[in-house]
């Protein structure tokens, strides 16, 4: 029986690996993800979801949920007692004075908003998601509209269980 052919991944299924791993330490059970950003071929700096440092997080107190109001006068619940990942990665960068500029970051669906416009402001030029968040439309134009590249690894779609 012949022995299968070893395929290797791709720099970029590598760092997205990476990312799925960094999600491994997340602190809110609504979307444990994790972010990498990465620049000529090197990791830069990682991220996950948890709360600052110092403060409680879900897994240990709850969820602190806040309801948002969308044009189309739907409502739903987001929790805001943790930082994204690609905030926290944003973050750890500036904290090691790591330029992050014209780098590629890595995430589990396409970034919030919030993030977008982070991404944007860093300079970071490309953008990998796993999937796509279900309220990710705005945030997919505003990165078209400055240049930033995004692309996904499934077209299918993220959605929260706990809305």
């Amino acid at each position: 029986m012949a022995e299968e052919k070893y395929i290797r991944p791709t720099r970029d299924e590598y760092f997205m690996e990476v990312a799925k791993t960094v999600a491994k330490r997340a602190t809110c059970d609504r979307g444990r993800s994790g972010c990498v950003i990465a620049k000529n071929k090197q990791i830069l700096c990682t991220g996950y979801v948890g709360s600052p440092p110092w403060l409680p997080h879900c897994d240990e107190v709850g969820h602190q949920f806040k309801q948002m109001t969308h044009e189309d006068g739907s409502v739903t619940n987001h929790c805001v007692r943790t930082v994204h990942a690609e905030q926290n990665a944003i973050c750890q960068a500036a904290k090691l004075w790591v330029s992050i500029e014209w780098a590629t970051l890595y995430c589990k669906m396409t970034p919030c908003r919030t993030c977008a416009m982070l991404i944007i402001s860093c300079g970071i030029k490309q953008v990998f998601a796993e999937k796509k968040y279900h309220a990710g439309a705005e945030s997919e134009a505003m990165f078209k509209e400055a240049g930033v590249e995004l692309k996904y690894f499934e077209e299918s779609i993220e959605k929260y269980e706990k809305q």
